[in-house]
């Protein structure tokens, strides 16, 4: 499909810089497809309500690492300063990560990560990378001289939490946003990015959605940095996703399948629990313990196996989150759902307000050829 059928205006003062406080009192726009009236501005606290006795809530419980790590690359005497995002753990001692300028990296070339301030004899305030591999976009692979807990120590002290770039251009991370952009129950580290409808949830919203008999289960997708670049492409079919690490356990799948076998219905909160249980689930609907790498791609006239009710942020213009929801719930559903929510004044993006996406009905499949 042409990318540019994605598109659409946002106005810039729609961008949301801070979340809401308390977090559930953000709001929630209710997109039914297929009903007359498909929207209903509601708000996050009216999610059990939405719900049905039965549901099956599925959560991401990755934990976002200060990913954003500034050096210096050195070549022989000649030096000069690079920025690092981390964004996909490959072995204990290698990360691949966008580097910016990455021309100034080549191959065998050593970059050396220090702590604000420290001292050149400190050893415990530096960390030392040599550029191992390196692909188009700006895309490397790093050795580190440290593995395992003591690199994960490392990158802890020296790293920056990644805020997206559309708040990072306008403000700096700070205090607050160490723990506004980390859900409540984040648990696993490795997600470079939040899973950001996550940030919604708080304890007073999950006994709520206990006390309405909606189920709670945790899958592990370590969001990657991939998620905030441009598709470039002119064709979703040239677009290339990168991979994200994830897991889904045999006794999640087993309580998933049983939620379904007596009726009840999966509810993803965010994509990215959303495009791991579509990677976990056979094309008959059961969902199978899962765990690796995943790039699925969704786009409109894709089958949902697994899912079937989305809450999610809104998503950028052109992006492939938006392409997704676009699949889930109709293109044209979605422009006018996102229409709808510019002039209602909702608040975009990763600190902004939410939306219930019920599944659109999938068109019958064409006649066997047989």
């Amino acid at each position: 499909m042409n990318v540019d059928l994605f598109d659409f205006d946002l106005p810039e003062e729609r961008i949301a810089l801070r979340p809401a406080s308390p977090r559930d009192a953000a709001r929630l726009l209710v997109v039914r497809p297929d009903a007359p009236e498909p929207f209903a501005d509601r708000g996050i606290r009216d999610l059990p309500a939405l719900l049905q006795p039965g549901d099956a809530l599925v959560l991401n419980d990755t934990r976002v690492i200060p990913s954003r790590l500034r050096g210096r690359r050195y070549r022989g005497a000649d030096s000069a300063r690079v920025e690092i995002m981390l964004h996909k753990r490959e072995s204990d001692d290698r990360w691949r990560a966008f580097a910016r300028p990455a021309k100034k990296l080549n191959l065998g070339e050593t970059v050396v990560f220090d702590a604000e301030g420290a001292s050149n004899a400190c050893e415990l305030g530096r960390l030392q990378a040599e550029i191992v591999g390196k692909s188009e976009g700006g895309e490397v692979e790093l050795r580190f001289s440290l593995t395992s807990a003591y690199l994960d120590e490392a990158i802890a002290r020296l790293g920056e939490l990644p805020l997206p770039p559309y708040i990072a251009g306008k403000r700096p991370a700070d205090g607050a946003d160490a723990t506004d952009y980390q859900t409540a129950y984040a648990r696993h580290e490795g997600a470079v990015a939040a899973p950001t409808a996550g940030l919604h949830f708080t304890p007073e919203l999950f006994a709520a959605l206990e006390a309405r008999g909606v189920s709670r289960h945790f899958v592990t997708l370590h969001v990657g940095a991939g998620t905030f670049l441009p598709v470039k492409a002119q064709d979703t079919d040239a677009h290339r996703m990168h991979a994200e690490w994830g897991t889904v356990s045999a006794e999640t799948a087993a309580e998933l399948n049983a939620v379904k076998a007596r009726g009840g219905r999966i509810v993803a909160a965010g994509t990215t629990s959303l495009r791991l249980l579509e990677s976990a689930t056979d094309a008959d609907g059961t969902v199978k313990p899962f765990a690796g790498d995943t790039a699925i791609f969704i786009t409109p006239g894709y089958r949902f196996r697994a899912v079937d009710l989305l809450m999610t942020n809104f998503h950028l213009p052109r992006s492939t989150l938006f392409m997704l929801v676009s699949a889930f719930c109709g293109l044209d559903m979605m422009k006018r759902a996102y229409a709808h929510a510019i002039a209602a004044n909702y608040r975009f993006y990763s600190y902004g307000d939410g939306s219930l996406l019920f599944r659109a009905a999938a068109p019958p499949l064409p006649p066997s050829r047989a």
